[in-house]
């Protein structure tokens, strides 16, 4: 399993938010570019970096502050918020990120995704936020009406790399994980699945790794990282097993 630290961007610093509002976000450290050397110091093999502004606004807002963390670290990024055009896709491509992540698009555009996915083999991936059930999109500030097992199966065989389920009633709240949330998708498609929303512990690592069925491809660490309830360490050790 996969463990991706998570630097959420909103005004050019790192934060943490819960249940993706605004207005609760915590700064923790307003140099993201310092952010990700010490995520990739500690052992992580993968960053998982999203502009938060741009997910409501609909394009990049946090630009610089990516192009910082692609140039302080050589690991792979897999980057998403505002991205919906091929355009911004290859942009970012070109500009270094390993895996552009797309949410809003894939529900209203499914087409581009495909699209995407057949240009950049491997390189595109489909965010599944699921809010009392229901996919939202726009960075979370509206629901779709469509369930996520709708969502995800759109995108099956054609070239997605992943699809990352973010539980938005958890997320940064440190709950810890519905399993059976992801698990359901991941059994559902063929599609890797990364778990997203409500990890509290390294308890829910074992957990999402001893479920039967399809295995759970990676899981996304936010505020239990940056709070000190999970380490490195303890996580990365869990994941391994």
């Amino acid at each position: 399993m996969i463990l991706y630290p998570a630097i959420d961007l909103k005004d050019g610093q790192c934060v943490r938010v819960v249940h993706g509002d605004f207005a609760t976000a915590t700064v923790f450290n307003d140099d993201p570019a310092d952010q990700a050397r010490t995520w990739m110091a500690a052992g992580f093999e993968w960053l998982h970096v999203i502009d938060l502004n741009g997910s409501a606004e609909g394009k990049a807002v946090n630009a610089a502050a990516v192009e910082a963390i692609l140039h302080a670290v050589s690991a792979p990024v897999q980057l998403g918020g505002g991205v919906r055009t091929l355009a911004n896709v290859e942009a970012w491509i070109e500009a270094g990120v390993s895996r552009v992540i797309l949410g809003t698009a894939a529900v209203r555009d499914p087409d581009l995704v495909k699209t995407a996915a057949r240009e950049w083999p491997e390189q595109i991936a489909v965010a599944v936020d699921v809010r009392r059930g229901q996919v939202a999109v726009q960075g979370w500030l509206e629901d779709t009406g469509l369930d996520a097992l709708t969502v995800a199966r759109r995108f099956e065989d054609v070239g997605v790399s992943a699809l990352i389920v973010t539980d938005i009633d958890r997320d940064g709240a440190l709950m810890g994980f519905n399993v059976e949330v992801f698990g359901a998708i991941a059994d559902a498609v063929h599609i890797p699945v990364i778990a997203a929303g409500g990890l509290a512990s390294v308890e829910d690592i074992v957990r999402l790794k001893a479920r039967s069925g399809t295995p759970i491809a990676g899981a996304v660490l936010g505020r239990a990282l940056y709070a000190g309830t999970i380490t490195p360490e303890g996580a990365l050790a869990a994941a391994r097993c």
